[in-house]
């Protein structure tokens, strides 16, 4: 136990609590800027066993914010490639890296298999169908997002509302690290951030940081937080499917102008011309595009006027 001794010395760890970290089963999904650090950290504090989910591959334009990895790595699995990299940091954590994307039909039974999952994900479409495989079996969810010199981190789900409660409308448009940039300490500090809550839940420790919302401004070095503990869920939110989820019947939607349609069977209907489509009949209409944002805003501008059934997909190519 020499390992843990500068933590178990903690009044609010000691024995018993390095103990019920080394039961833990924790979800990590993504292993990218902010997953390196919340890897990182988790596995140095003796997390019993991490289930790592991430479909992408080792970068080198990445590597100044995603320090787990090294230059002979790029071109790897991520997923892969971090086991490799905690098994080396700490043999005592069992790591079951999965190199697939998270989606609404793999989700539920990742989730279930935890105590706590973490969100690392880039995309928002993986963030709200961990949130909502979350709210649904009670496992709290410890989500964050970093960009350019800011970034925040939240307990969610569990006991708390879901991270749709937290963000009921989402941008029209959403930049990313490739658009932005992004500086690497910032991402480090959010992921710490991160990982500090999901062991906080793991330890019981009071107060909870579920319902609580941290955001980091490094621009003008400050930090500030709120909690959302009253925050209500959205009465009728628009859930995601997984591309083996659609249905012959379904009206398939493909918003993105910058690629061909996903399927023979999808029809390309660009953002602005949905503003004016209606349905022809009544079967489910299934929004497509890259990251889930463009479906997720074009799904809501249909939903109140059109009273049919809509479903979101979000694709990975």
């Amino acid at each position: 136990m020499t390992r843990y001794a500068r933590q178990t010395i903690l009044p609010q760890i000691g024995e018993r609590g390095q103990a019920r970290l080394a039961c833990a089963h924790v979800l990590v999904v993504g292993a990218g800027g902010l997953g390196a650090p919340v890897l990182h950290y988790l596995a140095g504090a003796g997390v019993g066993h991490i289930t790592l989910v991430d479909g992408d591959r080792v970068a080198g334009h990445n590597l100044h914010r995603q320090p787990l990895y090294r230059m002979d790595q790029i071109g790897q699995p991520k997923a892969r490639a971090a086991a490799d990299a905690l098994s080396a940091l700490n043999p005592e954590v069992g790591v079951t890296p999965v190199a697939d994307w998270l989606d609404p039909a793999n989700a539920p039974a990742w989730v279930a298999a935890a105590d706590v999952a973490l969100d690392c994900a880039d995309t928002f479409a993986a963030s709200l169908t961990l949130s909502d495989a979350c709210r649904d079996s009670a496992t709290p969810l410890i989500t964050a997002s970093a960009l350019a010199l800011a970034g925040y981190v939240a307990g969610c789900c569990g006991a708390a509302p879901s991270l749709r409660a937290l963000f009921p409308d989402l941008p029209e448009r959403g930049a990313t690290c490739a658009s932005a940039g992004v500086m690497g300490p910032v991402v480090g500090a959010v992921g710490a951030l991160q990982a500090q809550m999901a062991l906080a839940v793991l330890l019981g420790l009071e107060p909870s940081p579920l319902g609580q919302v941290i955001r980091l401004d490094a621009a003008g070095w400050r930090m500030a937080g709120f909690r959302f503990d009253t925050a209500p869920e959205p009465a009728a939110p628009l859930p995601f499917i997984a591309r083996s989820q659609t249905r012959a019947d379904d009206l398939l939607i493909d918003l993105r102008a910058e690629a061909a349609p996903f399927s023979a069977q999808a029809r390309h209907i660009p953002p602005a011309a949905m503003a004016t489509f209606t349905p022809p009949g009544a079967g489910r209409v299934v929004l497509a595009c890259a990251t889930g944002l463009r479906a997720h805003n074009a799904g809501q501008d249909l939903q109140a006027r059109w009273p049919g059934d809509i479903a979101l997909l979000a694709l990975h190519d």
